[in-house]
């Protein structure tokens, strides 16, 4: 966000789900959520040991997020979602997904 050049925003919230980012001004939060603890499917991260442990608990991971979405929306939060993959392999596209929702979201348009 730094090197972007993006201010305005804050970490360490106490909303649900203890997002990344958050944007005070717009009402919007972002979760950089990573591959492996969040299940995500094009990475398709499994554990090779305690399988039987680690899949049930990436699958409570993966259904907390939703609710957290869910609620952070009907609380009137927009919510992006990053997979660390995407922040690694294209940060610009996720900087202008970013951009695009500020916009959307700025009280002064």
């Amino acid at each position: 966000m730094r090197r972007a050049g993006r201010v305005g925003w804050r970490r360490k919230s106490k909303l649900v789900g203890k997002p990344d980012f958050v944007f005070t001004r717009f009402r919007l939060v972002v979760f950089v959520d990573g591959c492996y603890w969040h299940g995500c499917g094009k990475c398709s991260l499994k554990s090779k040991s305690n399988t039987a442990y680690w899949g049930p608990k990436i699958a409570g991971n993966m259904m907390r997020d939703r609710r957290n979405t869910r609620q952070l929306r009907a609380e009137g939060w927009s919510v992006i979602r990053i997979w660390e993959h995407d922040l690694k392999t294209k940060p610009m596209r996720w900087l202008s997904r970013l951009l695009v929702a500020i916009r959307r979201s700025d009280p002064s348009h």
